[in-house]
């Protein structure tokens, strides 16, 4: 889909960049000439042909950004995901079609929809701030309902707040533009349209750290409008979600003109501490506002209880009163914090009596990335009224909203007033708390079907007690004011960071996803409504949390590694339903390791009890995680200044054809290869650009001193691939990322059959090369363009699987692609290796006329240099002509799909040679008997043949 003329201008999208401590954004012109390529690309691929099968799950769904629901008929709606698309129903969420897969992204921000025209906006981008949030590339616009779409504009802005359309005229918008996450830029603040999307005014501009993250329409007034702007920046180290440039500002003009409303003494916060803020608007005068407060809270602690010890109490104590502790009290601390049992009182004072370590390393003993992330005491979520406009504004409630924010309200920001009554509000966060009495005190209406983390609601105007809820889990809806709710979980919209197979017959595949957990399921599983029947869905949870990396020991399936952000890591036993916690620990006064958010492990390919787990250092166990040695010093940079854990690893890999031959990444660019186990180690990404996130190291099944490497900008706004190969450890590095059109990378994976034949994965797509990098083909037939987060191939199926963050999970025979070789794509015509097949009398039958017949097929795979007419002609094995048809064949993958039955001319043949007697089938057609059977291709160039069998 092609953005405006107006802001191209060509940029090599593969250039190397220079070796700077930060990348520049990508441009628009960039993005632009990576979609013309994408599209090119697609038409022109070797693999177009090759088919993509989603094989869900679907159930715990993905995170929900907006809804927007048809108030004259409620039953129909849409729902956008933040990286899953937009999806429609016009059955109350019994089943859903998705309406955005035709164009270049799934990523949304905001949906506005006018229901009397059937117009659609849909901004890119996810305006929520979290780690994979990501970016767009502007405004689309629907006339019919989301079937076909256009480019409306704002291509550089990333991220969209929210769409107000004006309802007398769906031509006239008003769109809150949040701007780039990573990097400043322009384009950003709030901007008008009155021509449908050709044209943009830019009516309010802050700076270029702060953006538009809310806007609402007044019902009574829709040229009275209230915006919220944001100031934050996020850095791969740091994020600051709030700053001066957040308040209020108001529009009595339709969006042309606007005032701010939250100054000083208006009885909203200003300043350093002011976060995102979220809008609900009753009427023109009765306005609420959610404010995630970031400044601190006061301290408190002389209100704790005085005969317990708080980490507070060992800040800054000195030695001689450390020493002094009453040996209970201290006891009782390390035994709550989870010290082990080496660390007791006696033994503590003694460590502290000899300088080995200070008091105050017992508090980073304990204190970790998550526990930093839910405990910082800022205020948190607050909620404002005014009743003049915004002119003044009053907090609704004394004291603090506890457990609804905790210190990462950038992830929320949603409140909502009911139509009918401006006493009655919701405000979301990780639960969902309604109030009827305009904010002086709340309930909470999480249901237990319900998933936490909360970001979309609609408020039914007519039927009291109505409301469709989007959450990090999906869709909920319910009647009765939040008091039940229905879950809405049909579409494949998992956000997975990782996914794992095992060797099972039939295998099982696993995903880590954001916020749903870790998940299993048979990789042959059907979506589909009958475990509702059944009791049972085919996929199960095993862990909680964010999920993330996965390893299951070939040995024995049963036994898992796994577990949620930054380290937190167990060993199941699936069999007996145990875990055992597995994550490495610094001893007391040490520097505490640093976690990445996902974090990685490996079980060694040589040995599976031998487990790896990177910190900011490489940890090693030879008993499946019982016991740890760090085999290494610091991997990363070091580190930078930040709130966010950072100087950490992000991948390992170990070769497969030496036990220690090992590689790591780290987020902060760096590579480090050690040739003997971890005893000594060597930084091999010196020549490579610097400072970026190493999204992969891969070491080549099939030659010692290969090794692949990915890198990712995405963090900057740089949407360049980095992909690289050396042939000697790393000391020499070449890049394979030409052709790949502009989008980081995330994962390569080399097929363990064919060295020439590789997958990757980049946050717009996956691209295949069968030549080992040097030309690369799009593989996107059945699937959007979707941000894919992993990559494995299982061995024996010879399938690809796909972790897409967004989609869930996708599945490819590759079976043809390892058999060719690359000395094979100047070959004329080649057909590939045909399956078995199982006769079976119910072919053409069903047992009941209200049900489809069973039917079989026979997919013919065959390559074709040039394409062109081709002639298929199924025989038996002595020559008899059984079925015949003719294709123009694309050049490359061709794959013809045969219904294993006869034509009627080939019936005859069959029968003028063999006196057989054939049974015509329930569905008009007469199959194939058992026996040996052959196909053989023609075109101008050649002549092939391939065997079957039907058994």
């Amino acid at each position: 889909m092609k953005l405006p003329k107006a802001f191209l201008s060509f940029v090599g999208i593969c250039a190397f960049l220079p070796l700077t401590a930060q990348t520049p954004a990508t441009t628009p012109s960039q993005i632009q000439e990576a979609l013309e390529l994408q599209e090119k690309m697609k038409s022109t691929s070797l693999v177009k042909n090759l088919r993509l099968e989603n094989i869900g799950p679907s159930i715990m769904s993905g995170r929900v950004v907006d809804l927007d629901v048809n108030p004259e008929k409620p039953t129909e709606f849409f729902v956008a995901y933040a990286s899953g698309g937009l999806w429609y129903t016009e059955n109350n969420g019994t089943s859903f079609v998705p309406v955005l897969d035709k164009t270049p992204t799934q990523n949304l921000g905001d949906i506005a929809v006018h229901w009397p025209s059937g117009t659609i906006y849909a901004g890119t981008g996810e305006n929520n701030a979290s780690r994979s949030s990501y970016a767009g590339m502007g405004m689309f616009r629907s006339s019919d309902k989301g079937k076909t779409w256009s480019y409306a504009g704002l291509p550089d802005s990333h991220h969209i707040g929210r769409i107000v359309i004006d309802p007398r005229n769906p031509d006239h918008v008003v769109v809150a533009v949040l701007g780039h996450l990573y990097s400043p830029n322009e384009e950003r603040g709030i901007f008008k349209t009155t021509d449908g999307g050709k044209t943009w005014s830019r009516t309010l501009y802050i700076n270029e750290y702060t953006g538009m993250i809310d806007l609402v329409a007044a019902p009574d007034n829709p040229e009275v409008l209230f915006a919220a702007s944001w100031e934050r920046d996020r850095k791969a180290w740091n994020f600051k979600g709030s700053g001066p440039g957040s308040g209020i500002y108001k529009s009595s003009d339709g969006g042309d003109t606007w005032a701010l409303m939250t100054q000083s003494g208006a009885g909203f916060p200003t300043g350093e501490g002011v976060g995102r803020i979220g809008l609900a608007a009753f009427d023109s005068n009765t306005v609420y506002a959610i404010l995630d407060n970031q400044y601190r809270r006061p301290d408190t602690s002389d209100k704790k209880n005085p005969s317990e010890l708080q980490k507070e109490d060992l800040r800054n104590i000195s030695v001689a009163d450390f020493t002094a502790l009453d040996n209970a009290r201290l006891n009782a601390f390390l035994k709550s914090n989870g010290f082990p049992e080496e660390y007791r009182a006696d033994t503590v004072k003694e460590m502290v009596r000899n300088g080995s370590i200070r008091p105050d390393d017992l508090i980073s003993y304990f204190e970790d990335a998550n526990s930093v992330l839910f405990d910082t005491p800022v205020i948190g979520a607050e909620v404002y009224k005014s009743t003049d406009g915004g002119r003044a504004w009053n907090k609704t409630h004394k004291g603090f909203i506890e457990d609804l924010y905790y210190s990462y309200g950038y992830f929320f920001g949603q409140i909502r007033v009911a139509p009918y009554d401006p006493d009655q509000i919701y405000i979301v966060g990780v639960p969902i708390l309604r109030s009827d009495n305009g904010g002086a005190s709340f309930t909470s209406i999480n249901g237990a079907n319900v998933h936490a983390d909360h970001h979309a609601l609609w408020v039914n105007p007519d039927l009291k007690g109505h409301l469709v809820n989007g959450n990090d889990g999906g869709v909920n809806i319910s009647y009765d004011f939040g008091g039940n709710w229905i879950k809405n979980n049909t579409p494949t919209v998992g956000q997975f960071y990782a996914i794992n197979i095992d060797h099972q017959k039939p295998y099982n595949v696993y995903g880590g996803l954001q916020d749903n957990g870790v998940w299993k399921g048979p990789h042959n599983a059907e979506e589909s409504m009958r475990w509702h029947q059944s009791g049972k869905y085919p996929w199960e949870s095993i862990m909680g949390g964010d999920g993330m990396q996965i390893q299951i020991d070939s040995r024995n399936p049963d036994i898992v590694y796994t577990g949620f952000q930054f380290g937190n890591y167990f060993r199941l036993d699936l069999s007996s339903g145990s875990r055992t916690r597995i994550q490495p620990k610094h001893t007391l006064g040490e520097s505490p390791y640093r976690f990445n958010w996902q974090t990685p492990i490996l079980l060694s390919p040589h040995n599976q009890d031998i487990l790896y787990l990177g910190s900011n250092k490489l940890h090693r166990s030879m008993n499946q995680g019982s016991d740890w040695q760090t085999i290494s010093g610091d991997l990363s940079a070091g580190g930078t200044r930040g709130n966010v854990s950072y100087g950490t690893l992000t991948t390992i890999s170990e070769s497969p054809l030496r036990f220690g031959l090992l590689y790591t990444g780290s987020d902060d660019g760096f590579l480090q290869v050690s040739p003997d186990g971890g005893i000594t180690w060597n930084r091999i990404s010196d020549k490579l650009p610097q400072k970026l996130w190493v999204s992969r190291v891969a070491a080549s099944a099939h030659s010692e001193g290969r090794v692949y490497a990915a890198l990712n900008g995405y963090r900057w706004d740089d949407f360049t691939p980095y992909l690289f190969v050396s042939e000697d450890y790393g000391k020499s590095w070449k890049s394979i990322a030409s052709g790949i059109p502009a989008s980081p990378v995330n994962a390569i994976v080399e097929d363990p059959v064919n060295e020439n034949l590789l997958f990757v994965g980049t946050d717009n797509g996956l691209y295949v090369s069968m030549n080992r990098g040097q030309i690369w083909n799009a593989m996107q037939n059945g699937m959007p363009h979707v941000a894919v987060h992993d990559l494995v191939i299982q061995p024996e199926s010879k399938d690809l699987l796909v972790g897409t963050h967004g989609r869930s999970i996708y599945k490819a025979s590759i079976a043809p692609l390892q058999t060719l070789k690359t000395d094979d794509l100047s070959d004329a015509l080649i057909v590939f290796e045909l399956p078995k097949l199982k006769h079976s009398g119910r072919w053409g039958n069903s047992y009941s006329s209200w049900r489809p017949p069973s039917s079989p097929g026979l997919d013919i795979v065959f390559y074709s240099q040039k394409g062109g007419k081709t002639a298929a002609s199924i025989q038996t094995a002595d020559g008899i002509v059984l079925s015949e048809t003719e294709l123009m064949a694309d050049p490359g993958i061709n794959v013809i799909s045969y219904d294993v039955a006869f034509s009627e001319k080939g019936k005859k043949n069959y029968l003028s040679k063999y006196k057989a007697k054939l049974i015509e089938a329930g569905d008009g057609k007469t199959y194939l008997p058992k026996g040996a059977y052959k196909v053989i291709l023609t075109n101008q160039q050649k002549e092939v043949s391939e065997a079957f069998t039907i058994e």
